[in-house]
Order: C-alpha cells, then sequence, then structure tokens
C-alpha cells in the first residue's frame, strides 16, 4: 500500500509542480536570469582552485625528483 502511495502522492506532486511554473513562468526566468551568474561564478571560482592545486602539487612533484 505505501509503494501505491507514494505514487500517487509523487504524481499528484509532479503535476502540480508543472501546473505552478506554467502559471509563473515569468518569475522562474527571472530567477533564473538570477542565478546563473552567480553559478558561473562559483564554477569559475571553483575551476581556478582546482587549477592552482594540480600546478602546486606538479610543483611539488618536479622539486621530489
Amino acid at each position: 500500500m505505501g509503494k501505491v502511495l507514494s505514487l500517487i502522492i509523487g504524481t499528484a506532486v509532479a503535476v502540480i509542480g508543472v501546473v505552478l511554473l506554467v502559471i509563473w513562468w515569468c518569475d522562474f526566468v527571472t530567477m533564473l536570469k538570477g542565478a546563473v551568474p552567480v553559478i558561473l561564478i562559483f564554477g569559475g571560482a571553483i575551476a581556478v582552485i582546482a587549477g592552482l592545486s594540480e600546478l602546486k602539487d606538479e610543483l611539488a612533484a618536479k622539486e621530489d625528483k
């Protein structure tokens, strides 16, 4: 009974989500416009940190030789 109930609740929540997405499409796009630059900034910072860490490890390995 629990599996059927979770399937019914999951379907209902998904349908409500789609309906609300259609109703609030402009607000959703506005939120995305604000979130994308922040995600890009954090992604770029992570990439720079990873690159610096890799460079540091490479230099340490050359010093050990």
